[in-house]
């Protein structure tokens, strides 16, 4: 008999109070019952009460809990938000967080929007598919022997200050592009570390020179305190370095060779990109104001590494902004 996970029947929870009488433990009674002990010992902590483990009652008491449902199945506005934001893909820690930083009157936990995502509802109307992991792609590894692009007066990231590694300071970025399948769809994408507000714009190609004006002309119009290095990878793309110092004053550091972990920041804003923008997509079908639309929703969900900020409310906390939303 293989183990089973479902309620106990009634017949079921009279043979565990028999079996309760005789002393035996747990796992023996699971055992004899076909069933996983975590079922037995969340049946027998339910359902106890001040004469013992009553069969009766407990068959009562579970037949109430499943009249009464969740409060996510029984609130239609609980519902509607958590599913809404599900669909814009929020974590149910996002979610949960967020209603704990707003004050919401009807909030609830993670574990409890899981349960719903899973139950039979949430299966039928296709909710586990909205919680999919999408990873980044890995970079292609280079074949051995290949060599890095020389990046003149390159300063290894050893030397950035600490404030930058911390992320203490606000206005320290990293860069990096995003690849599509055809070889001219390209974006540029930023990221503050303080607040994980990224930036993106589309390129025409990996050309050093037009990658550093873009750089320079993303980051000009903020503040000095707002843009103080930027990290990057060893791709040629990023030769031009000096070219975005002597514009804009932004101090150039680079990775080690083969060592994505040390742009973390961007590293996981790429994962999240691809959820709306996988690998096949074509540039070409999307609009500059498209793209915006997609990092907008990007920077505008709650992070727990943010205490259930959106990027945009920490970036412009740090600016100092009163910020409408």
């Amino acid at each position: 008999m293989g183990t089973r996970y479902n309620h106990l029947t009634l017949e079921e929870r009279c043979r565990l109070r028999g079996m309760m009488e005789m002393e035996l433990g747990v796992s023996e009674i699971a055992r004899r019952l076909g069933r996983h002990r975590g079922t037995i010992h969340r049946e027998i902590a339910r359902n106890r009460c001040a004469d013992g483990y009553q069969p009766d009652s407990a068959a009562r008491r579970a037949w109430a809990r499943k009249l009464r449902g969740s409060r996510i199945g029984r609130s239609t506005r609980l519902r509607a938000l958590i599913e809404d934001r599900l669909a814009m893909g929020w974590s149910p820690e996002q979610i949960a967080g967020r209603m704990e930083l707003e004050g919401e009157e009807h909030r609830t936990s993670p574990e409890s929007i899981y349960r719903h995502v899973y139950s039979p509802a949430g299966r039928r109307a296709g909710l586990p598919r909205q919680l999919a992991q999408h990873k980044a792609r890995r970079g292609r590894r280079r074949r051995t022997g290949a060599r890095e692009p020389a990046i003149p007066n390159r300063t290894p990231i050893h030397q950035r200050p600490t404030k930058a590694h911390l992320r203490s300071e606000f206005g320290h970025w990293e860069g990096d592009l995003v690849h599509f399948r055809r070889r001219r769809d390209i974006l540029l994408t930023l990221q503050e570390r303080r607040s994980r507000l990224t930036l993106a714009r589309r390129l025409l190609s990996k050309d050093a020179g037009l990658t550093a004006s873009a750089i320079a002309a993303e980051l000009r119009g903020l503040a000095p305190q707002a843009r103080r290095t930027i990290t990057y990878d060893n791709g040629g793309e990023f030769a031009r370095h000096e070219t975005v110092t002597e514009r804009i004053g932004l101090r150039a550091y680079f990775c080690d060779p083969h060592s994505p972990w040390q742009r973390g920041g961007i590293e996981n804003a790429h994962g999240r990109l691809r959820r709306e923008l996988p690998r096949k997509t074509s540039l070409a079908d999307y609009t500059d104001a498209d793209i915006d639309d997609v990092i907008w929703n990007l920077n505008s969900t709650p992070r727990k590494c943010l205490g259930y900020r959106t990027p945009i409310e920490a970036f412009a906390a740090n600016l100092g902004v009163a910020l409408e939303m």
